[in-house]
């Protein structure tokens, strides 16, 4: 049942942010943002799976892989060779992880290391990307909200304040006919002075500066250039649009070794434990490959999409 909150508890709340104003993970656009740029980093790399892990079962494992980390790949009796997340625990010589446990409503097991199950880590420290993907969810979601506003407020049309009837309704007829595409209109001279005091019959309040505001465009541009700098975090090839016609050779291919830096770092790390798996399973079928390759990659940056598989 529902209970609307007190002051103090608004209050213990609202105290665990910093600024407390500021709520970036309260909101639609972030789910929205964290579930894009998931399915951004997780079409970096191409897997190469057993046939029994299609399917919904291969959602699992690329959602597992991403978000925690690592998983545990094992044989059981009733499951065949499969894979579950897990909890680590003990350590080595070289302080690297003993032991897994399964904690399934269907399976419960403690298994060692290297002998009962092995472990396929997307990392070196054993964390997921999910820090990368809410670092950049929460900046695209905190400028969602200001380009809403500024479509909004870009909306503004002509203010004019009448001083009486007759010269509303002559505004409004002018008006009229300058959207129905009249070329000129005439006015009746009468309307342009007061009779009493020959004051202006109506006000005119103008929007200035609109070209030193934060505009729509600017704001558009920025949440391109964050989506980049994600593309650039995770591995895809990517070029600031900005300097694309005047960027030459070498900043383009720095940018392409820059975009690749961290996926060949999941790469290395995935092919390395794909061996472990192996030796412990020679029989599985797991592979993985970079979808975007360096060597795929032209010298002006863009991707080649007609590349064989």
């Amino acid at each position: 049942m529902y209970f609307p909150y007190n002051f103090e508890d608004i209050n213990i709340i609202a105290g665990n942010y910093n600024p407390s104003p500021v709520k970036y993970a309260n909101n639609q656009t972030f789910n929205f943002w964290v579930r894009s740029l998931f399915q951004r980093a997780t079409s970096v790399l191409k897997f190469d799976l057993p046939d029994e892990w299609q399917g919904d079962v291969r959602d699992f494992f690329i959602y597992c892989l991403f978000r925690f980390g690592y998983v545990a790949i094992f044989k059981n009796d009733k499951f065949g060779l499969t894979f579950q997340p897990c909890s680590l625990s003990e350590k080595g010589f070289y302080y690297q992880p003993l032991n897994a446990r399964i904690s399934n409503p269907l399976l419960s097991a403690d298994l060692k290391i290297g002998e009962d199950c092995e472990i396929l880590k997307l990392t070196p420290d054993y964390f997921g990307v999910f820090d990368i993907i809410e670092h950049y969810a929460e900046r695209l979601s905190t400028l969602d909200n200001a380009i809403d506003m500024s479509i909004i407020n870009n909306k503004l049309a002509y203010i004019l304040g009448a001083r009486n009837k007759s010269a509303a309704d002559a505004i409004k007829k002018v008006f009229d006919k300058i959207n129905k595409g009249e070329p000129t209109i005439v006015l009746d001279m009468k309307l342009l002075n007061d009779r009493t005091d020959k004051d202006v019959p109506w006000q005119f309040l103008e929007r200035k500066g609109l070209k030193d505001s934060y505009l729509t465009t600017m704001q558009l541009q920025d949440a391109q250039t964050i989506l980049n700098n994600f593309d650039a975090e995770i591995g895809i090839p990517t070029i600031p649009y900005q300097k694309k016609e005047r960027m030459v050779t070498s900043e383009a291919e720095s940018r392409v070794v820059d975009s690749t830096s961290r996926s060949l770092v999941w790469f290395d790390c995935l092919k390395s434990s794909i061996e472990d798996v192996k030796k412990l399973y020679p029989e599985i079928k797991l592979d993985v490959k970079l979808r975007y390759d360096e060597k795929e990659v032209d010298s002006d940056g863009e991707t080649d999409t007609d590349r064989s598989e």
